[in-house]
């Protein structure tokens, strides 16, 4: 017998089935192995869970159709980590699956095969010479095959044939579907249990809400100490979900004073209480960037960290003389020791201005893979990824691999089926690289986790962070969310002890940062320039630029926006202005030519340049009239970087000017006398660092409609003031007295990410809460909400219109006339049965063969 999870779409439908395993597939059908079973007369794609020597069913069993591949894809614990997360974000295992595992390519899977040599042909001659001499060739007579499934030719995706959903509804109970050539009802055991994976691994899958330590097993039954120990560590604390609790630990204390648990912070936390209900103790945190805080699973102050040395005081100086970069952290040679032990600390990493993070990640692993364990290090995107591979590889050498969607399928398959069979130890990836499957796991680190692209736009929509504290807390591994800023969701799992500061003293922070100031800012700059804090660019900032320029350093200039004029107004009454076919914003676009020759001669292209085109039809407005007003004169809402270069090539002539952003963005840019104007996010570095930055257009960036402004702009400014030497300028054109503003000037992302946290605890927001988005029309809310059973404690906000810019719960053309979003609030405390009372909704929903567009999101990163 085999249980099998089918990778169906309907929600009722996330459960195992039992299946009769043939004879001839026995061998092959082993857990965590692909399959195609037939399902309601369909064939479907599915993984195999666990062999049973016999099934609950009383009924006909369906025969497994066959074995895609040998190749154990789903280890143990990508499994439960995969339930872990379907039930946190109110999902089915088959849409996790689908993120976790890529899809096959069959010639890659072969390819570490040893395949035999054809036979040569030989001739009469020769056959006789071989008869003559009494000779056999064993290569041509005793060759062992590869056994390969019959059919199997190319790239086989284990989410094919599973989106329609099934003929019938599977009622409550163990029901069955009968063989396609008999006429019983009764044929596929169902497991009502959707976390039942006994066969892959000792013990179930955690269920919503529940985070137990369980011991690892890596598919032999055995386990290193260093997997104990991490196991150990683990049960000190729990991130419950973005904020992070910690639980109490559990289980008999080691034997020894110098166990692994003595090294791991234990915070006096209860799984049920708020978050920013304060530091736990033990954890005092201070908002200084300078803070002493302990690093969780660190000795605290110089007498434990000398006690936790004192057993092998060679090895620790060794590491803070081959690794000195991270001798400026408080704690930070302690870290790279508790990772070489083996040891699973966790903590919060604000990086210094113009600190080589890249290299600095790759001494982490490099640590880590010698205490004979993997790491798995996520990045926002390819060029960060390339950044971070290239310093692995110079110290970890060809088991440090990047895994990224832009790879190819064979090429990412294969990467990642080195993962799989060992050969690889360090992973370098985006988002989906938090499913890898590394074994022994020793370390999980995210860099810039606030950066938007770790929230994962297809269902359940989890977030990688999120998933990596989950991993973390499954396996024992070590924990490090590293950035120049902080999220407020970091901040919480800080101040409820689960993980803590690796922050530099405030001395160390003084002599690498840049000076950073915003316009105005005094009474005497206000007295020089009274128009300062009016006008784009101040003339401090022109000073600044001009007077680096003529020492030859570089200028780095900010642009919230890409494009000339991105938008447009009426020049009278400030109303935006609007296209009259479809009501979409009107803008000078970057690509008409003529328009940048009117600004050079005033005589090429008038019409052409005068006439701003619609951002949504492209349809050019060559009459423009104001609705409101009906005057005819544009003005220019917010510039483009392209526009900002034009005007800055002529401000200082001679001097190049650079663009980066959109599709031509910069890696990287020779040092000498330049401009590089940039859009957010795109910013290249320079040898050496900038000499002057200049962040245009603050308001439009704090200025945005989200409940992540605030937080998201110091991270963009932040990242682009640490590419600036020590001691060079930081000009900011934002309000002075902003909390943002002071935090930028200070360098104080740690004061920031609380004050931020604060005012969602106190206005009920994640992560001090738990919020459930659904998104779809009145009926299809309607009618989910009147299936779920939702706790008592839920409040229910809305409907209000979605969020602009939000994707709508669809990808067909069949647009619904209107779209509504609720939202659903809880405590986090109720948060798991919040998941689980919305899970049991879809699934009775999706009983209904409903196909009205409906999404639920728990936690979605724009609320609006």
């Amino acid at each position: 017998m085999a249980r099998v999870l089918p990778l169906l779409e309907p929600a009722h439908l996330d459960r195992d089935f039992d299946y009769l395993v043939p004879p001839e597939l026995d061998e092959l059908a082993q857990p965590g192995v692909r399959v195609r079973v037939r399902f309601s007369g369909r064939l479907i794609d599915g993984y195999l869970l666990e062999r049973l020597e016999r099934s609950d069913h009383t009924g006909k069993l369906v025969r497994l159709e066959r074995v895609v591949s040998g190749e154990r894809v789903l280890t143990p614990e990508i499994l439960k980590l995969v339930a872990a997360v379907a039930s946190r974000y109110a999902g089915t295992r088959a849409d996790v699956l689908r993120l976790a595992i890529p899809p096959r390519h069959a010639k890659v899977e072969t390819e570490g095969i040893d395949k035999p040599e054809k036979p040569k042909r030989t001739s009469k001659k020769t056959k006789a010479a071989a008869l003559v001499d009494d000779r056999v060739d064993l290569d041509l007579t005793d060759v062992d095959l590869p056994t390969t499934p019959q059919g199997e030719t190319g790239a086989d995706s284990p989410g094919g044939g599973a989106k329609e959903p099934a003929a019938e509804p599977v009622p409550e109970g163990r029901a069955a579907a009968a063989p396609p050539d008999s006429g019983d009802e009764q044929g596929v055991s169902q497991d009502p249990a959707p976390t039942s994976v006994e066969a892959v691994t000792s013990e179930g899958a955690p269920q919503s809400g529940e985070y137990a330590v369980d011991d690892q097993d890596h598919g032999d039954g055995s386990r290193s100490e260093t997997e104990v120990t991490a196991a150990s560590d683990a049960a000190g604390g729990v991130p419950e979900g973005s904020g992070g609790v910690a639980l109490p630990q559990q289980g008999s204390e080691n034997e020894g004073g110098d166990s692994a648990r003595d090294m791991t912070a234990d915070p006096a936390v209860a799984p049920d209480t708020a978050v920013g209900a304060g530091p736990a103790s033990g954890a005092e945190s201070d908002s200084g960037a300078g803070s002493a805080g302990d690093v969780a699973g660190l000795p605290t102050g110089p007498a434990t960290a000398a006690a936790a040395s004192a057993g092998n005081p060679a090895g620790a100086a060794s590491l803070a003389a081959e690794f000195p970069g991270w001798g400026r952290y408080l704690h930070g040679h302690s870290f790279l020791g508790a990772l070489e032990a083996g040891r699973g600390p966790r903590a919060g990493w604000q990086a210094l201005p113009g600190e080589e993070w890249a290299k600095r990640l790759a001494e982490l692993a490099a640590v880590t893979v010698r205490g004979g364990r993997g790491v798995v290090i996520m990045v926002p995107d390819q060029r960060d990824l390339d950044r971070v591979l290239v310093e692995c590889v110079a110290l970890i050498g060809e088991s440090a691999v990047g895994l990224a969607a832009g790879l190819g399928p064979s090429a990412r398959y294969r990467r990642w089926l080195s993962v799989l069979r060992g050969q690889a130890k360090v992973v370098i990836g985006t988002r989906s690289a938090v499913f890898s499957p590394v074994k022994d796991l020793g370390l999980i680190a995210i860099w810039d986790d606030g950066d938007d692209t770790f929230a994962e736009p297809r269902s359940p929509y989890p977030h990688a962070r999120e998933v990596a504290m989950l991993r973390a807390h499954e396996t024992g591994a070590a924990f490090v969310a590293g950035g120049f800023s902080r999220t407020a969701e970091v901040q919480a799992i800080v101040e409820s002890g689960w993980a803590h500061d690796l922050l530099a003293d405030r001395a160390v922070l003084r002599q690498v940062m840049p000076r950073i100031t915003a316009p105005g800012d005094t009474d005497a700059a206000l007295e020089r320039d009274p128009i300062a804090q009016a006008i784009r660019i101040p003339a401090v900032a022109f000073m600044e630029a001009r007077k680096a320029l003529k020492d030859g350093g570089p200028v780095l200039v900010q642009v919230p926006r890409r494009g000339y004029i991105p938008a447009l107004s009426c020049a009278k009454c400030r109303t935006p202005a609007r296209c009259r076919h479809c009501n979409g914003p009107l803008a000078l676009p970057d690509s008409a030519p003529a328009s940048r020759g009117v600004l050079r001669s005033g005589r090429e292209g008038v019409a052409e340049a005068q006439s701003p085109a619609c951002r949504w039809c492209g349809i050019t407005e060559a009459a423009f009239r104001c609705g409101a007003c009906g005057s005819r004169a544009l003005r220019a809402v917010v510039i483009g970087a392209s526009r900002t270069a034009e005007e800055l090539g002529r401000a200082f002539p001679g001097v190049p000017v650079r663009g980066s952003g959109g599709a031509s963005i910069l890696n990287t840019v020779p040092e000498g006398a330049q401009v590089v104007v940039s859009t957010i996010g795109a910013e290249p570095p320079v040898p050496g660092g900038y000499a002057v930055a200049m962040l245009l257009d603050g308001w439009a960036l704090l200025g945005r409609a989200d409940l992540r402004a605030a937080e998201d702009t110091l991270r963009r400014w932040m990242s682009a003031a640490a590419l600036v030497r020590p001691g060079g300028r930081v000009i900011v054109m934002a309000d002075a007295g902003l909390p943002t503003v002071q935090a930028l000037v200070r360098w104080d992302p740690v004061w920031h990410a609380g004050f931020e946290l604060e005012q969602r605890i106190e206005v009920r927001f994640p992560p001090a809460v738990r919020f459930a988005a659904i998104d779809g029309t009145t009926e299809s809310i309607a009618e989910l909400l009147g299936e779920a059973k939702l706790p008592e404690s839920v409040e229910v906000l809305g409907p209000v219109p979605l969020p602009p810019g939000a994707r709508k719960p669809f990808s067909s053309g069949d647009s619904p006339a209107e779209v509504e979003r609720m939202i659903l609030r809880a405590d986090r405390a109720a948060g798991p049965a919040l998941s689980r009372a919305l899970t049991a909704a879809q699934a009775v929903r999706s009983t209904h063969r409903s196909d009205a567009p409906l999404r639920v999101q728990i936690d979605p990163v724009d609320i609006g």
